[in-house]
């Protein structure tokens, strides 16, 4: 992974998705030969102490006190079955593009981590640190949602026999968090099946030696195999980036929940601690931060590309928490109020964005990865200061509205990777090399939650809008892929599949065309990479295990 060239509208779920647009970089090291079958007991729990049974030892997790202590089952009455005969076959159009996506991988690239569908074949790249099958794991939730049966036993069963984790090399922390640890767990909560919990609790572990720092603060990389780690080689003077790790916090308090073990918690609470304790400039989080001397590096700051998820998880950590993580919602609301004093604007033809703000002086740009947060003050505006909620759900949709204009504004009806607001320019990207298309969901997630809080139909219209887009300008023969430049209808294909648009930008279209008991946001709140995680209800989980005592004795 190569720094985007001192860019920062990447996100760390950025740079690691900028795709090679001039030159490919076909790294295929094999680290390690061909996967072994996996035979070791997991370091964890073994399977015969955390069974799904009721009996099973207090410090174990009981997957049957779990889901009794879920508001809804997770797949809803009907699975979520529209009654709308139009949304219903909206529906099955995107779980047709999920089972071609699926279909494709499987053929092509099974066990890669992504599909090359113009050149059918497997890409490993070197971001998982030789870790395999990212997009299987990616897919796990999505399959299982959609009921898909067949092909989600076929995951799982890889799984089992070939997912390695004992690799050696260079893995992004941020990237194994949100997809491999995030897919696993979501995984093991819908299904039950022990598999995906010892396999993320393993893997959790193997993360933990990033944090073996000054401050505690993690670094970007670390070598799953030996437990080193260091920063990025483009990151401002070895620091951690805000969007990294900032973006550990669901995953790490569920494997505590899973594990038993207190320390994943400790790890994230450290994070906060730190970050509570430290000046902030006006209010803001700058991207960059030193893990050695625990200062702010740079004053660089971005709701897009280095920052966004940081964001993401501190009103996702107070919902999942029940609303019990009263720091989490003081520093969110606190992050929100600095955000709108000094870098949401309004353009001259009417259209609120975000900008980014350098060290005081505004860029007037925003990364289509920003455009998540018209989704996240949606489905924070309920819990602020009941003054400001409406005027919450109002940004909320402002900022979706923008989004959908810069898809709108396209010829392929598709969004660019930035687009600016200045010299003119609105919502359109005015650089050749922003105006790439990755496959990338973060303006359907805004419809998805928009839809949800509102069921104003415009936000499916415009969910149908994009899949029209995608159907035509990036569906190939053998897969779907990114493209280069979103105004031109004469596409030019980067031939990559990614492993997110199975995971995030098919599985929020399905659940837009969905009855909102698909994955209920009572019950749900969806990691960064649309990996659903459960609300963790303690007073409930406690009730539960108090009542067993009593039938037992």
């Amino acid at each position: 992974m190569t720094s985007a060239k001192g860019e920062t509208s990447t996100k760390l779920k950025s740079l690691s998705r900028k795709p090679p647009v001039s030159h490919e970089v076909a790294e295929e090291r094999l680290a390690g030969g061909k996967a072994q079958e996996d035979l070791t007991v997991p370091r964890s729990k073994t399977e015969s102490a955390t069974s799904s049974d009721d009996g099973a030892s207090s410090d174990t997790f009981s997957y049957m006190k779990f889901k009794r202590c879920l508001i809804k089952p997770p797949l809803g009455r009907d699975n979520g079955k529209p009654s709308d005969p139009e949304t219903d076959e909206r529906r099955e159009k995107v779980k047709e593009m999920m089972k071609f996506a699926w279909d494709n991988y499987k053929h092509y690239a099974w066990g890669k981590n992504e599909l090359r569908p113009l050149t059918r074949n497997g890409h490993i790249g070197n971001m998982f640190g030789g870790l395999r099958g990212a997009s299987i794991i990616d897919s796990l939730d999505t399959l299982y949602v959609m009921g898909l049966t067949e092909e989600y036993n076929d995951a799982k069963e890889w799984v089992q026999t070939s997912l390695d984790l004992n690799s050696n090399g260079e893995a992004s922390l941020f990237e194994v968090n949100i997809r491999y640890v995030g897919g696993l767990l979501s995984a093991y909560y819908l299904t039950g099946e022990e598999l995906f919990k010892n396999k993320a609790v393993e893997l959790g572990e193997k993360l933990l030696p990033a944090f073996s720092t000054p401050t505690g603060i993690p670094r970007g990389v670390i070598n799953l195999g030996s437990g080193t780690s260091w920063s990025w080689g483009w990151a401002s003077a070895g620091s951690s980036i805000l969007a990294e790790f900032g973006t550990l916090h669901l995953e790490f308090v569920h494997l505590t929940e899973l594990s038993g073990n207190p320390v994943y918690t400790e790890k994230v609470m450290n994070i906060r601690k730190l970050l509570n304790k430290i000046e902030k400039p006006h209010g803001l989080y700058p991207n960059f931060l030193s893990p050695v001397s625990g200062n702010w590096v740079q004053h660089h700051v971005s709701i897009g590309g280095l920052g966004d998820s940081f964001y993401e998880y501190l009103i996702k950590s107070y919902l999942m928490s029940d609303k019990m993580d009263d720091d989490a919602k003081k520093m969110y609301y606190g992050a929100l109020e600095a955000i709108e004093a000094n870098l949401v604007q309004k353009s001259p033809g009417g259209l609120t964005y975000m900008a980014e703000w350098r060290g005081g002086i505004l860029d007037h740009k925003m990364g289509h990865l920003a455009c998540f947060s018209g989704g996240m003050i949606g489905i924070g505006a309920d819990d602020g200061a009941p003054e400001k909620r409406q005027h919450y759900l109002d940004l909320a949709a402002e900022i979706t509205h923008t989004c959908h204009e810069s898809y709108t504004r396209s010829a392929t009806k598709l969004g660019p990777e930035a687009f600016r607001f200045d010299g003119g320019a609105e919502a359109t990207a005015t650089r050749l090399s922003d105006r790439y298309y990755i496959l990338r969901p973060e303006v359907i997630e805004s419809y998805m939650y928009m839809w949800r809080l509102t069921h104003d139909p415009k936000y499916r219209d415009w969910g149908w809008e994009a899949v029209q887009a995608l159907e035509e300008h990036c569906r190939v023969e053998s897969g779907f892929s990114g493209i280069r430049d979103v105004y031109t209808t004469t596409v030019s294909h980067d031939n990559m599949q990614q492993s997110f648009f199975l995971s995030e930008t098919l599985k929020y279209l399905y659940l837009l065309f969905s009855d909102d008991d698909l994955l209920p946001l009572e019950d749900w709140v969806f990691n960064t990479e649309a990996h659903p995680l459960p609300i963790i209800r303690k007073s409930c989980l406690q009730d539960e295990a108090t009542q067993d005592k009593t039938v037992s004795e």
